[in-house]
């Protein structure tokens, strides 16, 4: 799959690696791998983590993993790592998306394990292993991968007589009309940060490139614009929720019908199936609603490695662990099941798991549907180097354009002129 390439360029490429991604620290105590015990914490959040964290364990009795969830990423995890690794007292093993991975390199917030990963690279698809490296640096091991796809009550839309959408402008008749059915009922709710950029990478509005030797920022450009006009009149309309994304409010109305439709990641079954239980037999899974009747691009969200954080003092115990969990069969397919996450290593896109019928969806198998959804991501995508700042910023202007106390295109503009300034104030080139 090419959908997670972070391709660092030039002098762009040579800024992040000079930032320093390894080196000692305070990190978690113990010794290291090689039959030696050793102890360690795991920082994530992702459904399933858990019984990976016992699994491994209950087998491997020379290494010991204490697993504490945190906040998501972008909801506060990322900062809570970053701020326990400048005291000092970071875990060795975090939860990082693919789209932060750059950022913590430019930190110094990373350790190197390429000693004892290089082996694994040929287990893995050569887009998610790009993902977790950077010049010979290796900074943990890829987990899965995120292809989108459109998530949908089935009951709400059958009651209405709408199929699945198969373009965006289907996808606004829709909303019109299942607004119309009751003043309490929405097609969706806001998309922040990483969720928002996957419609942004399906139509090609990429956010970052390299033009020689600097990095170009192009959140506002116009083909952004255009996915922020569509996503703007929506907004006047009243046709989205004003529940936030992973709030409470979000997961109620997953679970009673109010809104309707999820556009998301193949994770995003997990979230459902985890936290908007009361839904269980009315959802399904279609093919993400196009620009272009007929087309076939595909965006994608997340995607997460199990990265290895500056001051580990067992780093090859900490790899040890991180490849265990994205290779092993059994700990992988309650992973699927309880995550629906999609795998980024080569041997388990067969997993039984993944070809299993979902009661939750009604018996749909849904991964078939992200099968075919995977090979289509859009691959002109590329991460910038202060996504954390980024994407901080973006949600300040697109929680005020949701509520409609502000606009998308300001949204997007503040974006790129904030990220351009901390570009520069870590002397990162940027062309303008």
């Amino acid at each position: 799959m090419k959908k997670l390439t972070m391709r660092m360029a030039g002098a762009a490429a040579v800024a992040l690696m000079l930032a320093g991604c390894s080196g000692s620290g305070s990190g978690d105590a113990g010794k290291g791998g090689g039959g030696e015990k050793a102890a360690m914490t795991f920082w994530g959040w992702a459904p399933g983590y858990a019984d990976a964290v016992n699994a491994f364990n209950g087998s491997h009795p020379g290494t010991q993993i204490t697993y504490q969830q945190v906040q998501p990423g972008a909801k506060g995890g990322y900062q809570k790592m970053l701020n326990a690794v400048k005291a000092g007292n970071a875990p060795c093993l975090a939860q990082l998306g693919y789209e932060t991975l750059p950022s913590f390199a430019a930190q110094g917030a990373l350790q190197d394990v390429a000693k004892y990963a290089n082996a694994a690279k040929g287990e893995f698809q050569d887009a998610a292993w790009k993902s977790v490296t950077l010049g010979d640096n290796v900074f943990g091991a890829p987990v899965d991968t995120g292809p989108m796809a459109l998530f949908y009550n089935k009951k709400v839309f059958d009651s209405l007589g709408l199929k699945p959408p198969a373009t965006w402008d289907e996808y606004r008749t829709a909303a019109e009309k299942i607004h119309a059915s009751g003043p309490h009922r929405y097609i969706t709710s806001p998309y922040m940060d990483y969720d928002y950029s996957g419609l942004a990478w399906q139509a090609g509005a990429s956010w970052f490139g390299v033009e020689g030797d600097s990095w170009k920022v192009t959140l506002a450009s116009p083909a952004n614009k255009q996915i922020a006009s569509y996503w703007q009149g929506l907004v006047a309309k009243g046709l989205v929720s004003s529940a936030p994304m992973y709030d409470q409010a979000w997961y109620t109305g997953l679970g009673n019908g109010d809104i309707a439709t999820v556009v998301g990641a193949v994770w995003q079954a997990g979230v459902l199936k985890d936290s908007a239980k009361k839904g269980s037999g009315q959802w399904a899974v279609a093919p993400m609603p196009q620009w272009t009747a007929g087309a076939e691009q595909v965006g994608n969200a997340g995607g997460s490695a199990t990265a290895v954080l500056k001051g580990c003092k067992t780093p090859k115990a900490a790899w040890e662990f991180a490849h265990w969990m994205s290779t092993d069969r059994g700990a992988y397919g309650t992973l699927v099941e309880k995550a629906a996450v999609y795998p980024a290593a080569k041997a388990l896109l067969d997993l039984p798991q993944l070809g299993a019928a979902d009661p939750y969806f009604g018996g749909q198998k849904i991964f078939d549907v992200f099968a075919k959804a995977a090979p289509k991501v859009n691959p002109d995508w590329r991460w910038g180097p202060v996504m954390t700042k980024t994407a901080a910023d973006l949600d300040d202007g697109l929680g005020k354009a949701w509520s409609g106390k502000g606009t998308f295109d300001e949204a997007l503009q503040s974006a790129q002129d904030k990220t351009i300034a901390e570009m520069k104030n870590q002397h990162l080139s940027v062309s303008q």
